[in-house]
C-alpha cells in the first residue's frame, strides 16, 4: 500500500493524520495538485463543507480531485467530506457544489446545529460497535442501488445509514478521527 493523503485545507486534518500514522500508514498533507498526484488514496476531512469547497477551487484542486475520483482513487469523506462526495445535498447553499461520487442524498446539519452535537454507538454490518461523534453532521436520507451500508445509527425514529461505500469511495456522517477507535480508518486502509 502506498501513501494516503489528507486534504489539508480546512477541518480535522491533524486528527486524520494521527490516526493513519498510528495504523502504520504513510499519511501526508495534500494542499496542491502535485501533492495530490503523489498519493494513492485521499481523506476529505470533516470541517465546513462550503469553506472546503471554496478552498478546493482556490487551491486549484477541484478538477484534479474530480479527475482522480473518476479514475478510481479510493477516498474516505467524513462529515463535510461526505457532503462533498454526495450526489445530492439538501439544505445546501445555492452555489454549493460537490463531486457526486457517492449515490447518496444527504441533508446538511441533518442531526441539528452545533448545540445538538452528540456521541452515540454505531453498529457495523458485522454486528460490532464503534463510537460515533456527530457535530453538525449530514444525515444520509437515501442510498442508490450501488451503495453498501457499512454502519448504522439506531435512534428513536428508526435507523440511519452513517457509513457507506460505493466501490472505492467511502462516506461517514460522523467523525471517526475524533475518537481513539481506529476501526473506520483500518477498514478503509484495509480496502486499498
Amino acid at each position: 500500500m502506498g501513501s494516503v493523503g489528507v486534504l489539508a485545507l480546512q477541518g480535522d486534518v491533524r486528527e486524520h493524520l494521527a490516526t493513519l500514522t498510528a495504523l502504520g500508514v504513510e499519511a501526508v498533507r495534500v494542499r496542491t495538485p502535485d501533492e495530490l498526484e503523489s498519493v494513492d488514496a485521499l481523506v476529505l476531512p470533516g470541517g465546513e463543507s462550503t469553506a472546503i469547497a471554496h478552498l478546493l477551487v482556490t487551491a486549484g484542486l477541484r478538477d484534479p480531485v474530480g479527475a482522480r475520483l473518476a479514475a478510481g482513487m479510493p477516498v474516505l469523506g467524513t462529515c463535510a467530506g461526505l457532503i462533498l462526495l454526495a450526489r445530492d445535498v439538501l439544505d445546501g447553499r445555492a452555489d454549493q457544489w460537490g463531486f457526486g461520487a457517492l449515490e447518496v442524498a444527504v441533508r446538511r446539519n441533518g442531526y441539528g446545529r452545533q448545540i445538538a452535537s452528540f456521541e452515540a454507538p454505531l453498529t457495523l454490518a458485522d454486528g460490532s460497535s464503534v463510537p460515533g461523534v456527530f457535530i453538525r453532521a449530514p444525515r444520509i436520507l437515501e442510498c442508490g442501488p450501488g451503495v453498501e451500508v457499512l454502519a448504522t445509527y439506531a435512534h428513536g425514529g428508526g435507523s440511519d445509514a452513517v457509513l457507506v461505500r460505493q466501490g472505492p469511495v467511502w462516506g461517514a456522517s460522523f467523525h471517526p478521527e475524533l475518537t481513539a477507535d481506529t476501526t473506520v480508518h483500518r477498514l478503509f486502509v484495509g480496502s486499498l
